[in-house]
């Protein structure tokens, strides 16, 4: 049986910058990656002309600190996302194709609630701890509304409602009936309690090079300490430290291990040695499954016909658009569309998407250099996309979330707030300083 000083489980963001750093403090670290390549749910490829398309997470935004300063570390450069990129939103609504940068489409009586309500969000998530929303006193009855229900008590119009589901859908978050409200204003907590979801606030920036490089310039930092290849098949902590069995059914044996896998491949683990309330708040925790298209085109060509690449679909499968580089557009198919997505057969996808941006930014979308479609609800190693929070889970997990269980230490963007990259850095980075102390 091979020992070490760590085990690392997962080779994305949170496990290469917890090995990056416990290599770093001189800790012998082993890392067991199941795909072929590091990254988990940071992804890229290279376009001929070098520009690096991202099939997983892009964007970061202004409180995302520990991924920016990750990012200086490595050498690499953040700059404007395309929340700066001039021009009209695009709105593929029921009244058709709708171009305007602020919900143009909505009556004025209708914003004015949805400006009204926004305040009244800002407010409420204000009064809630990001680091201990358990402590709020109204916790658990926050926690057991829906963002929904919440709109629907404080005299949202159906308007409103119909704005913030098509604000839902472009993000790939569950529906606004299926999210806790408590989670919902923990999130915004943690950005300024500025109000409803803002791009601004959360999606400004991005790393020139790609998202994935972030990962790609750890796991070659790494070396021969990352073992791709290698899934593992449970984890069982002991007196004298952690065994971990791969599915091979080697077995490797260290002092402490630090698992970065998310919600629903942790929970095909079969793990012993950790107490019950800690193990079931850990797998309690959720994902909302999406799909993610790219498209690569030769020019931004939307932006001749004054859009901007923003769009907003209601619907359709696709959720909405933003533009990732110059000529690429992203787009998510959020969990509410999955269904009628997976119905079609799998050759006939990629042209009912096309044929979607068709409809929001003319023919000229269906002239690409490349598309890509990432499956990640399929991905086993995933099993979803972003973090969710369904009405009662919040104070059902409950303080026992982002913390850890020595020798068994937990990371990953579902450890934080809200998930996004800046959980996994954040996250990571910060057990392996606490491991180090130690």
């Amino acid at each position: 049986m091979t020992r070490t000083d760590v085990i690392v489980i997962g080779a994305g963001l949170a496990g290469l910058s917890a090995a990056r750093d416990l290599a770093a403090g001189g800790a012998d670290v082993i890392v067991l990656e199941a795909r072929g390549r590091a990254g988990g749910r940071v992804e890229q490829t290279l376009m001929p002309d070098g520009r690096p398309i991202q099939l997983g997470g892009e964007v970061i935004g202004d409180s995302h600190t520990s991924y920016r300063q990750l990012v200086a570390e490595l050498g690499l450069t953040i700059v404007p996302s395309f929340t700066d990129i001039p021009g009209d939103s695009t709105w593929l609504i029921s009244e058709g194709r709708v171009l305007g940068d602020d919900m143009t489409w909505m009556p004025a009586a209708d914003r004015a609630r949805y400006d009204e309500l926004e305040q009244r969000f800002a407010a409420l998530a204000a009064s809630v701890d990001p680091e201990n929303p358990w402590a709020h006193p109204d916790a658990v009855a926050l926690d057991r509304l829906s963002v929904g229900d919440w709109l629907r008590s404080e005299g949202a119009t159906p308007a409103v409602l119909r704005a913030m589901e098509l604000r839902t859908l472009a993000l790939a978050d569950p529906s606004i009936w299926r999210r806790s409200l408590l989670a919902d204003l923990r999130k915004e907590a943690t950005a300024g309690a500025t109000g409803f979801y803002d791009y601004d606030a959360w999606e400004s920036a991005k790393v020139l090079e790609g998202s994935a490089t972030v990962a790609l310039r750890m796991a070659e930092e790494l070396g021969h300490r990352t073992r791709y290849g290698s899934p593992v098949a449970a984890i069982d902590v002991t007196g004298t430290g952690v065994v971990v069995t791969l599915a091979t059914g080697e077995r490797q044996h260290a002092a402490d291990i630090v698992c970065a896998l998310p919600a629903g491949p942790l929970r095909d683990l079969r793990i012993t040695g950790v107490s019950e309330p800690y193990l079931r708040a850990a797998t309690r925790r959720q994902h909302a499954p999406a799909a993610k298209l790219v498209t690569v085109h030769a020019t931004s060509f939307w932006e001749a016909n004054g859009q901007n690449g923003t769009g907003f679909f209601e619907h359709t499968l696709l959720g909405g658009t933003w533009v990732q580089t110059h000529g690429a557009l992203s787009a998510l198919v959020p969990v509410d569309r999955l269904g009628p997505y997976q119905a079609l057969p799998a050759a006939d996808r990629e042209a009912a998407l096309l044929d979607e941006l068709v409809a929001a930014y003319g023919e000229e979308a269906r002239d690409t250099q490349a598309v890509f479609v990432r499956d990640w609800f399929a991905d086993p190693y995933t099993q979803g996309y972003i973090t969710a929070w369904r009405p009662g889970d919040l104070t059902a997990v409950g303080p026992l979330h982002g913390t850890h269980e020595p020798p068994f230490w937990l990371v990953g963007s579902d450890q934080w707030v809200c998930g996004y990259m800046e959980g996994a850095v954040r996250t990571g980075r910060g057990a392996a300083a606490q491991l180090l102390a130690r």
